[in-house]
């Protein structure tokens, strides 16, 4: 009973917020301003959608999230995956260190201005390339698949090797098949990281067409703000900034809820697998 009434309370902090912003996007300017708002909509407008969505940049952002999403996904694991099976291999000179290196990284790093003077001078600013391959690889995604790939019975391996297949064979055809969950766990925590991302891409990308929904986001924050014709907007009591902002998160987060409940029974069972060694 109390496991009840405690998840149902956890269940409640977590949906009222969407519930809330959702709530806002659809409310008149005037109600949201005036702080009338609290769960239900009141005075239902559709306005906030109407600005959104007849805005171009908003949707080349929207194409420019999916774009980094999707392919930053298929570049982290490009590196993730080879990186941690190398890893994991007993065999390999060094992995040890290697493992403390890339494990190092998590508590300590260069920091801000390095990192900016680095893609600076590896010509990636405002480059849709350098935030592919500048956030691809991340020690936690890499220790969570090493040590996935090291749960995996070493009889695999052997077998394989016995029909003569080589360790891109023995990854491909072997530890990927039996690595779905880590891979759906790894694949899932990439794609959020992507969809997300805002600070590195705001502060690399320069051309509007570059940016993403996030940084979107942001700059329709200060342009709404110092905009006349919302001045005038707001007077007729059609939207407002917090329900364009509103309706903007709504928009950003339907592909996240249409997605995780597909990969979200792979979660827990791959956290938990990754993250503990037999």
């Amino acid at each position: 009973m109390v496991n009840a009434i405690l998840l149902g309370i956890f269940a409640i902090g977590a949906l009222y917020p969407i519930i809330y912003i959702f709530s806002m996007s659809i409310s008149s300017g005037a109600a949201v301003t005036q702080g009338r708002v609290f769960l239900l909509p009141v005075d239902i407008d559709f306005s906030a959608y109407g600005r959104v969505l007849n805005d171009r940049l908003f949707w080349t952002s929207y194409a420019n999230t999916i774009f980094y999403t999707v392919f930053g996904v298929i570049t982290s694991l490009l590196f993730i995956v080879p990186g941690a099976y190398a890893l994991s291999k007993p065999r390999i000179r060094g992995r040890r260190v290697f493992g403390f290196i890339i494990a190092f990284t998590m508590w300590f790093n260069a920091g801000m201005i390095p990192f900016f003077l680095n893609m600076r001078d590896l010509g990636l600013l405002d480059s849709r390339l350098g935030i592919l391959i500048g956030f691809a690889a991340n020690a936690f995604n890499i220790i969570l698949m090493r040590n996935y790939f090291e749960s995996i019975s070493p009889s695999f391996e052997e077998a394989a090797r016995m029909d003569g297949a080589n360790d891109l064979q023995i990854l491909w055809k072997v530890y990927i098949p039996l690595a779905k969950p880590a891979l759906a766990t790894i694949t899932l925590l990439c794609a959020i990281s992507r969809w997300n991302g805002y600070f590195w891409a705001m502060v690399l990308l320069r051309a509007e067409e570059k940016i993403p929904l996030q940084v979107y986001l942001k700059k329709t924050i200060v342009d709404l703000n110092v905009n006349e014709e919302f001045a005038g907007a707001l007077l007729t009591n059609s939207y407002s900034m917090e329900t364009v902002v509103g309706a903007i998160i709504v928009m950003s987060i339907i592909p996240v809820i249409i997605v995780y409940p597909v990969v979200q029974k792979y979660f827990t069972k791959g956290v938990m697998l990754g993250g503990v060694k037999e």
